[in-house]
């Protein structure tokens, strides 16, 4: 069988095609709401974890509430850390969808939720890392404005830490948009298991892989070929 016909019989036989339209469609949703889960999740338990590390001997000090507050948010944000860093992908994948959320019955949530959750891990360390590279002296900048600690996060050191750490955000984008083709393994047919479905089809694996691999490939080069011109603009902007 040539490969025209090959393509002919994978594609378009039955209207084929239609499954990897869809399935792409699906790989989207579920990456562009996770990617919002992450960040939100990720920027607040970086600032509190980095909070904690850059103000733990001055609160430790001084006692009360806001201490014990932190150290027990610090604390827990550290246990989802450890936990979600430290399992595979889809074992979190399937605990959602076969334990949390058993009675569901639309798997796409499901997936937004897990993967949310384990990107949110990823992009708390980025922010962490981001906020502890700041330099003191533009923390005691802030207070020297009369900002409390919370304004100067907001106002001085957040805006330059989201760009110093833009490259790595835009990096765990491109892997959680990667990692949601296992979105399969609980049966929601984004676009690898809308390729699988056409393997197991037609019973032919060449077409369809090969497609599913210069979709994703094409995907990610215009994902950074969007974050590069992004980084440019901001680099930009602050000079």
């Amino acid at each position: 069988m040539s490969l025209k016909d090959q393509f002919i019989q994978a594609f378009v036989e039955n209207g084929r095609y239609k499954l990897l339209l869809s399935g792409f469609g699906a790989t989207l949703l579920i990456t562009l709401f996770s990617a919002v889960i992450g960040v939100i999740l990720g920027f607040v338990c970086g600032l509190i974890r980095a909070t904690y590390d850059k103000n733990k001997e001055a609160l430790k000090r001084r006692g009360g509430f806001s201490y014990y507050l932190l150290a027990v948010l610090n604390f827990i944000a550290k246990i989802y850390i450890t936990v979600i860093r430290g399992t595979p992908t889809v074992i979190q994948l399937m605990i959602s969808y076969f334990l949390i959320f058993a009675m569901a019955q639309n798997g796409v949530p499901i997936a937004i939720f897990a993967f949310g959750l384990n990107s949110g891990a990823y992009v708390s360390e980025i922010i962490r890392g981001g906020v502890m590279s700041i330099d003191e002296g533009q923390f005691e900048a802030g207070r020297s404005l009369g900002f409390s600690y919370v304004q100067t996060l907001r106002y001085v050191i957040i805006p330059q830490v989201t760009k110093s750490v833009f490259p790595a955000l835009m990096n765990e984008f491109i892997t959680l948009f990667k990692e949601t083709s296992i979105s399969g393994y609980v049966g929601i047919r984004d676009l690898t298991k809308g390729g699988d479905i056409i393997r197991s089809t037609t019973y032919q694996a060449f077409m369809p892989l090969f497609l599913i691999a210069g979709i994703y490939l094409v995907s990610v080069l215009l994902l950074e070929y969007v974050g590069g011109k992004l980084e440019r603009r901001m680099r930009r902007d602050e000079r």
